[in-house]
């Protein structure tokens, strides 16, 4: 069974890659469009430091067992190229994991946001990293699809 978990899927926006990387470097914009964030509204929300910077961190309690409990932390921004976070995951299971929205210019008015994933998978759990890493694409894809949608009506 593989060690590691990475899911990788990508979405193409029409609309410049300075206004779709300023839009997705705001963590608190996820609100808009990660299924997750969506999931549960009445979660419990806490941040520390300035969005949109290295150090950024947002926390979240929700009593959905599909939500849990856990925080994001902006590692890297890389202007109008990428964004890297470490996922401290405490409940459902506790957990780490990285994540990162890769952006590219395709052409002056369409841009590619890549949205990857990747998490240590331990036995037993490992076992099923196929059956999570269905779930969770199908999840990071329909998320792509809303900011897609939301970017596309600004």
């Amino acid at each position: 069974m593989p060690k590691d978990m990475i899911i990788e899927k990508s979405v193409a926006v029409n609309k410049n890659i300075e206004a779709v990387f300023n839009y997705l470097k705001q963590t608190r914009n996820q609100d808009n469009f990660s299924v997750w964030n969506m999931k549960d509204p009445a979660m419990k929300k806490t941040y520390a430091g300035t969005d949109g910077t290295k150090g950024f961190i947002y926390s979240w309690d929700s009593t959905d067992k599909n939500v849990g409990a856990g925080a994001q932390e902006i590692l890297n921004i890389a202007d109008n190229s990428r964004i890297d976070y470490e996922l401290r995951f405490e409940r459902p299971m506790k957990n780490t994991g990285k994540s990162s929205f890769i952006v590219n210019k395709i052409n002056a008015n369409e841009t590619s946001v890549t949205w990857t994933f990747a998490s240590p998978t331990k036995f037993p759990f490992s076992l099923l990293a196929p059956i999570f890493k269905k779930m969770l694409g199908k999840q990071i894809e329909t998320s792509l699809q809303h900011l897609k949608a939301l970017l596309e009506k600004q």
